[in-house]
């Protein structure tokens, strides 16, 4: 796509879906220091400036499985963080659970109170 080129859209919210919204709600809002703006039984949004993250109630929710055998593709957020063994520490004493066996020295892999996974990863290697 050329600097000419209009985008034909914009990313408004990343949601994940999840069987009970106020627990996975609150452990993001207090794993990245985000505001929450909507909180029901239902849905929850984070905000944070323009960035939106959703929380949406599905009647039997079956948390993915990491890793997954089959080889497909599932939507997870890496987090860049200053201290990778401080941060992954605090993000289970939030709720999050680390997964086992780790893939590496240079992130570390968790899933969080609804079992979706997420990674935290060294800052430094961001830039």
């Amino acid at each position: 796509m050329s600097a000419q080129t209009p985008p034909v859209a914009r990313l408004a919210m990343v949601t994940l879906d999840c069987a009970e919204v106020a627990p996975e709600a609150a452990f993001w809002a207090a794993l990245l220091g985000w505001e929450v703006a909507v909180a029901t039984d239902d849905y929850a949004m984070l905000t944070h400036g323009p960035a939106r993250l959703g929380f949406g109630r599905v009647e039997g929710h079956v948390p993915p499985s990491w890793p997954d055998e089959g080889g497909r593709k599932q939507v997870h957020l890496d987090l860049a963080v200053d201290d990778l063994d401080e941060a992954a520490q605090r993000a289970v004493a939030l709720g999050a659970s680390l997964v086992d066996p780790q893939p590496g020295e240079t992130w570390r892999v968790l899933l969080d109170p609804a079992g979706h996974p997420f990674c935290l990863t060294d800052a430094a290697a961001w830039g």
